[in-house]
């Protein structure tokens, strides 16, 4: 964990898991080009300071916390940051993630456990870390990464993506009378290095999103205190469809790939 000498300028500070790829990178780089601070989070240690590098170059200040969430040690880390209240956290941005391309049986239990604690454990406990401070000041955000996959019969995954959105959506309900703002990004397929971490061939039509437009839709949607962020008028359209087709038909939608 690096921590560079802290500006006395009042900028907002926000907490990034999973910063350095994909939709955690871009968030990173739009809320660095706003004027926020950030806290960033990711296992590897020297892609983090790559990153930091980089956006220190962007004249804000850049802390960096190497932490894998499926180790509890580790996790905590990352909530105590969250919790302190002599430097305070604006926006946490629940990220981290990853997805398995085998059907369930398929899986190690131990495989499975780790995709539950970084899809849900850690959105559970970092949330409840940060909650306890915004809520005493009044103010605060939190955006967590869900998937449209949330909506559909997926196994696992679209599990613990429904439940960041049911999460989502009592947080945001129980706490905006407190100065808390929380929205539920669900994305679909997105041009990141997901679908390559699992060795899954990553589409180019007209379902997938640039990652740019994901992140910037994300950040508007929660300024104006949506609670749902679902990018792109054809994936509002599945969503929409999704209460109404069949199970049978919605899992075919599986074999087209994940988030």
């Amino acid at each position: 964990m690096t921590s560079p000498k802290v500006h006395p300028a009042t900028a907002p500070t926000a907490l990034v898991t999973g910063a350095t790829a994909g939709i955690g990178l871009e968030f990173a780089r739009q809320l660095a080009t706003r004027g926020d601070d950030l806290v960033l989070v990711a296992r590897d240690t020297a892609r983090l300071e790559h990153v930091a590098q980089e956006l220190r170059g962007r004249g804000v200040v850049v802390e960096t916390i190497t932490a894998d969430l499926t180790v509890p040690a580790e996790l905590a880390v990352v909530e105590a940051r969250l919790a302190d209240v002599e430097r305070p956290v604006d926006l946490l941005v629940n990220n981290a993630g990853f997805g398995l391309k085998k059907r369930f049986l398929d899986n190690p239990i131990a495989d499975e456990v780790a995709m539950l604690d970084v899809l849900v454990t850690s959105v559970l406990r970092l949330s409840h870390a940060a909650l306890g401070p915004m809520t005493a000041r009044g103010r605060g955000g939190i955006i967590n990464v869900s998937s449209v996959a949330a909506f559909l019969p997926r196994g696992t995954y679209s599990a613990a993506k429904a439940w960041v959105n049911s999460f989502s959506e009592w947080a945001a309900t129980e706490y905006r009378d407190q100065g808390v703002a929380i929205t539920a990004l669900c994305p679909g397929f997105t041009k990141t290095e997901f679908h390559q971490r699992m060795d899954v061939k990553r589409g180019d039509g007209p379902l997938w999103l640039d990652v740019e437009f994901l992140v910037r839709t994300a950040l508007e949607d929660h300024a104006r205190g949506k609670v749902f962020s679902i990018p792109s008028a054809r994936y509002k359209a599945i969503v929409g469809l999704s209460r109404a087709v069949p199970t049978s038909l919605l899992q075919k939608f599986q074999s087209m790939g994940r988030r």
